[in-house]
């Protein structure tokens, strides 16, 4: 019994292991940074040579300030965020002559910069012209001189967009003046929100092969750099095509659809009024790395004449705080590690100055060794555990034949 005890100690003593920890012999690739303002928060910019040696998911990267760690946050360069939107009130909405004019209580909101409007009507083409007042009854106001263009195009399936755009604002109240086109009745509902731009940074990635002609689809094929994520694909479209809207689809190397949308350019002149808007962009929902292959359906109309069709993959910063210090050490390389869980991560605010920091070629690391075997002794010693256990069970059948020889006979 002893023997089986010690054999099960040992399996559930093999298999009780933590995470793994950190250690720069562990690293396989070492770069230099340098901080130019050691007392400022700083960054450093994910480059190719990083995706190409660190995890994907980029766990493994550690900052060391000689033997120790320097806590650090990863961030996207996305696109802007739109905050909550709230209910406006609408207020005096009448027919003034040909147009509709109407007051909005905005109170709801201490700063907004965006006025969303819902109108029960398609296929219209207007402008909204607005002016902000503290009171109701004031008769000077603040015009906001640029005014904004709405419209539907549900008809020709060229979008649609009935948002006011205005700039930073706290006025209590607006006053809307809609040019001819929309009635009093068709205006339902108003939102406001804060709208807090922030441009994504993005960087090319991969290329993508002349097209070909299936029918009625545009067939792209596009080659990506081992490891580097597309975030999305960028169209290139001369600007002489005008009001399209095409399906296009995205699928991997083994023909899995991954993402589908559309890219689109509209400019259109109705009532003296014009809009040109275009979207030719197409997002990747989630990161890929490989050959893509990009489907682009035509209908019935003539292929679109791209310049180029680029993937490109959004910018990732690593923020951390220099804390005086003018030269860390980024190690990557160990693929065992899973992400640091930093106090500094939970706390982070972004810093808009923030200062980029600047990373020497990648080398490897003189100090690298290489983790230790670090497998339960069971997987290391199979021979071992399996010998073991059948000395124990011929053993223990022994044991049983001689308790059987040893049974006294009955008198």
């Amino acid at each position: 019994m002893k023997i089986l005890t010690a054999i099960f100690l040992l399996a559930a003593l093999s298999a009780a292991r933590g995470d793994p920890e950190p250690a720069i012999p562990y690293f396989k690739e070492v770069r230099a940074v340098s901080i130019t303002a050691p007392d400022h928060q700083s960054y450093l910019v994910i480059d190719s040579a990083i995706w190409s040696h660190a995890r994907p998911d980029l766990a493994d990267l550690r900052l060391y300030d000689g033997e120790t760690q320097v806590p650090y946050e990863l961030s996207s360069r996305n696109n802007s965020t739109t905050a909550q939107e709230d209910e406006a009130k609408i207020l005096n909405l009448a027919q003034r002559g040909d147009h509709t004019e109407f007051d909005l209580d905005v109170s709801a909101a201490t700063e907004y910069n965006r006025v969303r409007l819902t109108l029960d009507k398609n296929d219209f083409l207007v402008t909204a012209s607005v002016s902000g007042r503290n009171q109701l009854a004031d008769t000077e106001s603040t015009a906001w001189p640029t005014p904004s263009t709405l419209f539907d195009f549900s008809r020709e399936r060229l979008g649609s967009n009935s948002t006011i755009t205005l700039p930073d604002w706290s006025f209590r109240f607006l006053h809307v003046r809609l040019s001819p086109g929309i009635l009093p009745k068709e205006v339902s509902r108003a939102t406001i929100g804060y709208l807090q731009e922030k441009k994504a940074v993005w960087a090319d990635a991969g290329n993508c092969k002349t097209t070909t002609q299936e029918k009625r689809n545009t067939i792209i094929h596009c080659d990506i750099p081992t490891a580097v994520p597309i975030d999305r694909i960028r169209f290139d479209v001369p600007a002489d095509p005008v009001n399209f809207r095409r399906m296009v689809s995205v699928a991997n190397e083994k023909g899995i659809q991954i993402t589908s949308g559309s890219i689109g350019r509209l400019r259109m002149t109705r009532y003296g009024n014009t809009v040109t808007t275009e979207d030719l962009a197409l997002n990747v929902s989630a990161d890929y790395t490989g050959s893509l292959t990009v489907t682009i359906d035509n209908g019935d109309d003539p292929p679109l004449p791209f310049r180029k069709v680029q993937p490109q993959s959004l910018e990732r910063r690593l923020y951390f705080e220099p804390q005086g210090k003018t030269a860390l050490k980024l190690y990557y390389g160990d693929e065992k590690l899973t992400t640091p869980v930093y106090d500094y991560a939970k706390f982070f605010r972004e810093d808009p100055y923030a200062s980029p920091a600047q990373l020497a070629p990648e080398t490897p690391n003189a100090a690298y060794t290489g983790r230790p075997d670090e497998r339960p002794w069971s997987e290391r010693h199979k021979s071992v555990l399996w010998t073991a256990m059948l000395l124990a069970v011929a053993l223990l059948g022994w044991l049983a034949f001689r308790g059987l020889q040893a049974e006294p006979t009955s008198t």
